[in-house]
Formats: structure tokens, sequence, C-alpha cells
């Protein structure tokens, strides 16, 4: 018996979140959430991890509320964030000194701390945190007076106001400094949401910071530029302004005399935005293109020790490896040769390694070392963790199918061990999200195994619009949702359901987020799958474009004219499937009233209606408190117990009993 066939050994599996190393490459510190004795939170703790392998994890912090965000301080000192007072008090940062000790409280304050930059050579930490007033001095003064009179109001001046889960304002994202005593200066008063999400790289010797900056546009719109910030004066200075795109993942070289970045260009609603890697000469402003025919979507980088090249990742056929640009190379070298997905790449002083957190849909992420050079470069040889990694219910196998018009289609297929062909497994396909996205990394929140151990087979396919696969496989499905993407998963779900081991008479689909509104696509145009369970999901598109906190990137796909053509609502009459619809209140990218409307129009709408006393084969799992994702661990777990449920009713054709916590 595996951890999946329990939701509660499930939920109580450590959760690897972060993975920081030293500036000397001596240590690395890993953060890691376990779930908390009432089982409805999940707690951080931060973990010692021997870069040699040798040694054992040793647990550093034990706080009672958790801890994260760790980073290095120069002197090799650990800085992380933690809340180690009252239930309503903001995290705080602390400090864990190198040579041993208890952990000491550096920064408190009313706003709290949101994150943590150091530099790699000089004793120099900058915050990000969310400051009220004109600057950090402002801060406690106007939060009392707002708490003392229970105002709640925002005033708004400009787009965006809310952002994924949480309203914006009135408080606003700022940087500040620590000074050795503690004391803390505001870099950037008077700044409003350019600081928003902001991506973050140091100096190595702590004079300066580069930073993404947000530009309000015309419309409603914005931009991402990136800003040089003086980190002794505060002075601003532009170093990337380009009107094309947007400029993300600023990375100083180890001179500090260039930087590498991401260059996001515009889309419009024939062209899918394109990404590249540019890096920038800070002392002449010029900006060099690189890789330029390389056709993978980098997301993220990390500089070679000597400054020689660049490490990256990026989505590549299921999977997300490590990359090699050389300074010389027009292309870059795959490094990493497994079906895994890397993160957190850190590459060490000497240059002979780097590290990384890495994951697959066969394990979860869980932290590695990977040889840079000599005979044994590319090989990955996994450091000892807090946990092991748990055994699956099943095995994963990869799967193709040709699309019509000829496009070769890839995917996941996540089987249970008893699937054979005497006994084949009914089918669930799971659509993802995005829609610019992959399946090809593990996911605590979405994951197949958990219905592979009740019997099913998981297909996890990759249609167009999927990330990995070039930029043409991308504009294939641009603008034409309903079109490529629907076609794509009906010919990958043919394929996979002429298997032997596979009951092509059972089968269901899900999806969420986009999988969602593919879903409700679905739903609408065939009738093939017993039931249909969609999370959080675009219903009306004309509904929620101006509604999503992010309409303006919407809008460069999706005309009037693409909102008509593609929208699933338009469709209601012709969905004879039960469908359970799943949604958050707290979901601000696809707002509660698109799930409001789509269960209306089901009951009033749709074939299979509600009848004349209010009774219907559809459901609907509303969770008031919760956002895109469903995150806490009570309300995830009763999101599995109502989709096996509603699985189970109609493609097993065995009721189950839902939760008694749901009345």
């Amino acid at each position: 018996m595996t951890a999946f066939q329990d939701l509660d050994a499930y939920l109580a599996l450590p959760r690897a979140t972060k993975l920081v190393m030293s500036p000397d490459g001596t240590r690395l510190v890993l953060a890691q959430s376990t779930l908390d004795d009432t089982a409805t939170s999940f707690v951080g703790a931060l973990w010692a991890i021997d870069p040699s392998g040798g040694e054992p994890a040793r647990r550093l912090t034990h706080g009672p509320k958790g801890e994260s965000n760790p980073a290095f301080t120069a002197a090799g000192d650990v800085l992380f964030t933690a809340i180690r007072g009252a239930d309503d008090e903001p995290a705080s940062l602390w400090r864990l000194p190198a040579a041993g000790g208890e952990a000491e409280q550096v920064v408190a304050r009313k706003g709290g701390v949101a994150g943590v930059h150091s530099a790699t050579h000089a004793d120099r930490v900058v915050l990000a945190a969310n400051v009220l007033g004109h600057s950090g001095t402002d801060d406690e003064r106007v939060r009392a007076v707002r708490k003392d009179r229970k105002v709640s109001a925002v005033m708004h001046t400009g787009y965006p106001v809310r952002y994924w889960d949480h309203d914006l304002g009135p408080d606003r994202p700022h940087l500040l400094t620590v000074g050795n005593d503690g004391e803390l200066t505001d870099l950037t008063p008077g700044v409003r949401n350019s600081l928003r999400n902001a991506q973050l790289d140091v100096v190595a010797d702590g004079s300066f910071a580069a930073s993404t900056w947000v530009v309000a546009g015309p419309l409603a719109s914005q931009r991402t530029t990136l800003v040089r910030v003086d980190l002794a004066t505060g002075l601003r200075t532009p170093l990337v302004d380009d009107e094309t795109g947007d400029a993300t993942h600023p990375t100083l070289s180890p001179d500090g005399t260039r930087l590498a970045y991401l260059h996001e260009a515009l889309s419009d609603p024939d062209t899918p935005p394109r990404i590249t890697l540019r890096i920038l000469d800070i002392a002449d402003g010029i900006t060099t293109v690189e890789a330029r025919h390389w056709d993978r979507r980098p997301t993220s980088i990390a500089w070679l020790s000597d400054g020689s090249g660049l490490v990256l990742t990026a989505d590549e056929d299921g999977r997300a490896p490590i990359f090699v640009l050389r300074s010389a190379s027009d292309s870059p070298e795959r490094l990493t040769g497994d079906d895994a997905a890397y993160t957190d790449v850190s590459v060490a002083p000497d240059g002979t390694a780097l590290y990384a957190l890495r994951a697959s849909y066969e394990t979860p992420p869980h932290p590695v070392r990977v040889a840079l050079t000599g005979h044994d470069a590319g090989t990955v040889t996994p450091l000892r963790a807090p946990a092991a990694l748990p055994d699956l219910p099943g095995h994963l196998v990869d799967v193709t199918a040709t699309a019509d018009d000829g496009t070769p289609v890839r995917g996941w297929l996540a089987l249970p061990d008893t699937a054979t062909e005497d006994a084949p497994a009914p089918l669930l396909l799971w659509i993802h999200g995005g829609p610019l996205s992959s399946w090809n990394t593990w996911s605590w929140r979405w994951n197949p195994w958990l219905l592979v151990a009740r019997g099913y087979a998981v297909l996890l396919p990759d249609p167009a619009l999927s990330t990995g696969y070039g930029d043409d496989f991308i504009r294939r499905g641009w603008g034409r949702w309903g079109k490529e993407p629907y076609t794509d998963l009906m010919a990958i779900t043919d394929a996979v359901e002429a298997r032997p081991d596979i009951d092509a008479e059972r089968t269901a689909a899900m999806g969420g987020s986009f999988g969602g509104y593919m879903a409700n696509w679905v739903a609408g145009h065939t009738d093939r799958f017993r039931a249909i369970v969609t999370h959080a999901s675009l219903w009306a598109l004309d509904q929620f474009v101006p509604t999503t906190d992010v309409a303006w990137y919407w809008q460069r796909e999706m005309t009037p004219e693409m909102a008509v053509e593609n929208s699933p609502h338009l469709f209601v009459a012709d969905i004879v499937t039960p469908m359970l619809v799943i949604h958050g209140d707290k979901d601000y990218r696809v707002p509660i009233g698109e799930a409001l409307r789509l269960w209306y129009e089901l009951l009033d709408e749709s074939g299979l209606p509600a009848e004349d006393d209010g009774t219907t084969a559809h459901r609907f799992l509303y969770f008031p408190s919760e956002n895109h994702w469903v995150l806490s661990p009570q309300h995830a777990k009763i999101w599995y117990q109502a989709v096996e449920a509603f699985l189970s009713e109609h493609v097993l054709g065995t009721p189950l009993e839902l939760p008694e916590v749901l009345g």
C-alpha cells in the first residue's frame, strides 16, 4: 500500500519547496513543508543538505508556525522569515548564525517581510515589504489609524486592483535595506505598484540591485521593465525599457558587468508571445539576443561561475531539462537527459557542478547535484533529503498520437499496475491549465496518482498551445482555443483508448483553469465521456476578460470575434454529460462569476437540465475561502473526495458517500 491510497497519508507527505546554496558552495539549505497537528495548514522548516551527499539532512529550525524564504548572507548566516508571536502578527526577518546557536530576530515590522535578498560578497541585505503611506517611516502610523478606525476602503488610481487571490492596496511593495543594527531604509519611497511580484538580483559586491519594474500603459495595460537600484542611495536608473515586450528574470553576472534577462514579446490576436534570452552590457548599454533561433521558451537563468556562459531551464517534450549556453555557442546544449524538470538551479563557485530541485511525474521535488564538467557532465546524483521519495501505485508511459493536421501530439499516461488486457482500466483525460503550459513536473495540487490508486488510468496530454514543442505548436492553437487544442485532445484520447489495457467504455474528462475551459468546451462538443469535472473554469469569454485580474493580457489574444467563436457557454444546450463544477470565491484570475453563470445555465439550458423538483445530475462544489487552486489541506481532501465520488457514480456505476462535513 502506498500513501496515495489514503488521502490523509498523502497530505502528510513532506514537500520540498526551495533550495538555496551558500556563497562559498559548501552548504545547501532546503525549505520543506509538512502538515501541522490540526491537518489544516502546512508548516515550513529549514534543513541543511550536504552538497557531497554523504551526511544525512539536518533540521535547522523548529518554529511552531514554520519558516520560509531562506537566503544566505555573504558571511554564511541563514536568513529566513517566520512568525514567532501571536497568530495575527506578520512574518519577521530572522538570522541563524553560521557558527551555530539560536536564531535571532533581525527585523520586525507591522507590515511584515515578504522577500529576502542578499549580496554574495558583501554585508548587504534587501527586503521586499509592503508599506502604507509614502515611505517606511509612515507605515506604522497609517496602519494604526486604519486599524483603530476600522477602515478597509482602498482608493485606486490605476489597474489592476487585485491579483490571483488578494486585493491590491492600500499598502504597496517597497524595497528596504537592513542596517547592522536592524534599522530599515526605504529605497523606493512613493512607489505605487511598480514592484508588485518583483524579481530581484543583488550584485555580488552589494552596491546595486537589478529589479523588475512595472510601468502602467494606456487602456489599463502594463508592461515590465528592468531598473538599477543603488543600494546606498536608492537612486533608480533604467536598464531595460523595451516597448515591444516585458523584461523579466534579471540575473547579474558574477562580476556585475552584464545582466541576463528574458524578453517576452507582446502578443496580439495573431501572434503568441515569444520568449528570448538577452544579455545587457551595463556599461555601454548594448543588448544582444542570445540563442536567437532556439525554439524553446527559457524559464530560468543562472550564470556559470566564471561568467563564460549561462545555465538555463526550459520546457521540452514533457520535461524541463537543464541546458548550458557557452559564450561562443549559438544554441544551448542539453545537460540533463532524464525525464525530469529542474528548478532552483545554483552553480557551484568552482564551476564543476550545480545544485537543483529535480521532479517529474514519478518523483516529487528533491535535491540533486548535477555534474557540469568532465566525463560525467550531466550525471545527476540525488542528495540525502529529509524525507524519502514516496512509492507510486502505478507506472508512467509516454504516449503519442497524430493530430488531424498531421502534427505529433504527446502526453503522459499514468497507469495502475493492475491494468491489463483482461482487466482494462477506466480512463480519465486530465487537461492542463495555462494555456501556455505543459504536463512536465510533479504537482501536489493536481496529482494523478491519487486517482491511479483508485484504479483509473490518467492521461496527461500536451495539446496545441502547450510549451516545450516549439513556437509553431503554440501558434496552432493561438486564438483557436476550441479548434486544434480540442481536436488534439480527442486524437490522443482515441489513441489511448485503443490500448488493450484501457476500457474505452468507461471514460471521463477533467481540467482546471484553462483546462476547465477545455472541459467545458469538451462537454458542449461530444457526449463520449460519462462525466466531466471542471475546476476554476472559463465559461463565458466575453464576461471573463473584463473581470479577470489581468484583463490586459487576455485582451491581447481575445478579440470579440475570437470570444464568440471559442466561448463554451454558447454550446450549453448541447451538454448532455453530468458535470461537477468546482470553484473558489477568492479566485480572481477566473472570477466566481464564471462558475455561477455556468451553474445556472447548466440547470436552465443544458441538455441535461434540472428536474421539476430541482434535482439534477450536475453538482457544484463551492469553496468560499479558497482561491484558484484550493490550497488548504482540509479543502484539498474534500476536493479529491468529491471528485472521486462523482467519477465513481458516473464512470464506475458505484455511488460513494460524500464527506459528512459537506452536510
